[in-house]
């Protein structure tokens, strides 16, 4: 009996050992990228810092200047300033932008195949350790100003944080998708990243709220998958939504997309073309 409890206690202990270990390289490797973002000093941050200031401020002017002459959007002041303000700092988490296509250029991408990590782990750990120095250099400092600038940062419901991680997550399985888009566009992948830019903007409720699109259409819109990015995190951030449907679909849709991501990149890699290096 004591031996075969013994036996079960190594077994258990080298499971654990074994998944820590599994952690600690995508770890690792985040931290590799953020490092790798700060190379040449955190100075050299300071101007995209600078410049998404200048246009979050003039931002903030507008939205106030509107709906203080009497212009109905059907959120409250405090809302869209939140709003915007908490999409701003919050940018690389709300709508994920992977290095993936790029590796696609620069032969990055053989070399992330003959790695020991799953790719799909080791493209969420680069992506997100390369936002680490962007959140720190612009969004702590703008969160600790916010009410300098007349703006809440506080969650109407907790419901945001389960959210946002939901959203992270459907952002890499949507982001494999245009992966997908791109290896079968070889010679107009310009057009695909153009394309995808001005769509996730638009679709995702980055810049302009759900709520304030006239004829219903954000009402449409928030049941797409892009409508499942940035779109409902900051729903419930700011009160707009509930947090029975918005939850409810973006687990949905992170069910329906994570299989079609996989199985559509696996068959996508017989296509794949990897220039550079």
């Amino acid at each position: 009996m004591k031996t075969g409890t013994v036996k079960m206690a190594d077994r258990l202990f080298y499971f654990v050992l074994k998944e820590n270990n599994m952690i600690a390289k995508y770890i690792k490797t985040a931290s590799m990228s953020a490092q790798n973002k700060t190379l040449a000093g955190i100075i050299y941050l300071l101007p995209d810092a600078l410049l998404r200031v200048v246009c979050l401020i003039p931002l903030l002017m507008l939205w106030r200047t509107l709906m203080r002459s009497g212009v109905n959007t059907g959120m409250q002041l405090s809302q869209m300033l939140s709003y915007t303000y908490v999409s701003a700092l919050l940018s690389e988490l709300l709508v994920i932008s992977s290095p993936l296509t790029n590796w696609f250029y620069d032969g990055a991408l053989i070399s992330v195949f003959q790695r020991p990590m799953s790719i799909y782990g080791h493209v969420a750990a680069q992506t997100l350790g390369a936002a680490v120095p962007s959140l720190l250099v612009f969004s702590v400092p703008m969160a600790l100003l916010s009410p300098v600038f007349g703006v809440s940062i506080i969650p109407d419901s907790f419901w945001f944080f389960p959210s946002l991680l939901l959203c992270i997550s459907l952002g890499f399985a949507i982001e494999f998708l245009f992966a997908c888009l791109f290896i079968r566009m070889v010679n107009a992948t310009w057009l695909a990243y153009t394309l995808r830019k001005a769509v996730m903007s638009l679709f995702a409720g980055t810049i302009i709220p759900f709520a304030i699109m006239p004829w219903g259409i954000g009402s449409v819109l928030a049941y797409l998958p892009l409508g499942s990015l940035a779109g409902a995190p900051l729903a419930l951030y700011t009160g707009l939504a509930g947090p029975e449907q918005t939850i409810a679909l973006q687990i949905i849709w992170n069910i329906v997309l994570w299989p079609t991501a996989i199985l559509t990149f696996r068959k996508s890699q017989e296509r794949m073309v990897s220039h550079g290096g």
